[in-house]
């Protein structure tokens, strides 16, 4: 498959096999979030990595985080928040760099889906997150156990414009 059929066939995965993802595939998931894009290269991301079966179950308490605890792992994506320039963009970097992430895990293979809607308070407190590091989004991944179809997209000419809005 093309990377750009890899992108226009991902989807959503909420359900998992129960197996783990080998080492070399999670470090080529990492790398590619590593080797993200960031505002003046500063790189202000952290990635905490969540396999431990307790800390996903505390992880899936909230209404949009309760399938986590079947997954093999979850990827805490965080941006440094004490420098105001990188603060500024720190969100958007990290962003990037989970969706290389995403790509990169379904070209492998594995199945992800971003999540936005945890506690961020509790969630630094599970993980020991210092307070000039800010939670931007959570990422399952795992071997897919569902193929959900295509969900329905805008029509380009909806949403493309040319020279002015």
């Amino acid at each position: 498959m093309s990377l750009v059929d890899i992108i226009l066939s991902r989807r959503s995965i909420r359900r998992y096999e129960q197996r783990p993802i080998p080492e070399e595939i999670m470090r080529l998931i990492l790398e590619a979030g590593r080797m993200a894009p960031s505002a003046a290269n500063r790189q202000p991301w952290h990635f905490i990595v969540v396999t431990e079966q307790e800390l996903k179950e505390k992880l899936s308490q909230w209404r949009f985080t309760r399938f986590l605890k079947d997954s093999a792992a979850v990827i805490v994506g965080c941006g440094e928040n004490n420098r105001p320039r990188a603060a500024r963009w720190a969100t958007i970097d990290v962003s990037i760099a989970l969706e290389n992430m995403v790509i990169a895990a379904w070209a492998l293979g594995v199945g992800s889906c971003w999540i936005g809607g945890f506690n961020e308070k509790e969630v630094k407190e599970l993980l020991g997150i210092p307070d000039n590091i800010k939670v931007i989004a959570l990422l399952s991944l795992g071997y897919p156990a569902e193929q959900p179809a295509p969900r329905r997209k805008k029509p380009l000419e909806k949403i493309v414009h040319y020279n002015r809005f």
